[in-house]
């Protein structure tokens, strides 16, 4: 075998052994292009001010690998106190897909708090739907919940 087809062989062969580990998504959605979580929403603000509000460069951390945004340094010091008391279930990935199996992009305008905790949605429709049966969502959502990241 030359050694440029050796070579190529390595190439091809090494592309499928890492193939696998470049599968699977990360534990918290930040979409293609970002490393925002949270498509850059506060989600302290959730919580204190019962709305979406955008976060802002200048309050940010690092968590989980992603860069999560604050809109003041009171929000951003309590989600630092407790990120687990505030980051989205799933990852912010959405809570309906992945009900269903499935990993769909959290999207910080459709959002729900229950019994503690924010869960995201794709869009309205999604939304919507979620929020006809939330229970029961949620005990699938766990169920599938993080094996479904591959």
């Amino acid at each position: 075998m030359t050694p440029l087809r050796f070579l190529s062989a390595f190439v091809i062969l090494l592309g499928l052994v890492a193939t696998p580990a470049l599968a699977a998504k990360p534990e918290i959605y930040t979409g293609t292009f970002s490393n925002i979580a949270v498509t850059g929403y506060d989600t302290v603000a959730y919580f204190t001010d019962g709305e979406a509000t955008k976060g802002s460069k200048e309050f940010q951390t690092t968590y989980k690998g992603a860069d999560w945004r604050f809109s003041s340094q009171e929000h951003l010091d309590m989600f630092l106190a407790n990120p687990e008391a505030y980051a989205p279930q799933y990852g912010g990935y959405c809570a309906w897909a992945m009900a269903n199996g499935d990993l769909a992009k959290g999207d910080g305008r459709y959002w729900t708090i229950h019994e503690g905790k924010l869960y995201l949605n794709y869009n309205q429709k999604i939304q919507d739907q979620w929020l006809e049966d939330i229970e029961g969502f949620i005990v699938k959502a766990d169920a599938n919940w993080p094996a479904v990241l591959g």
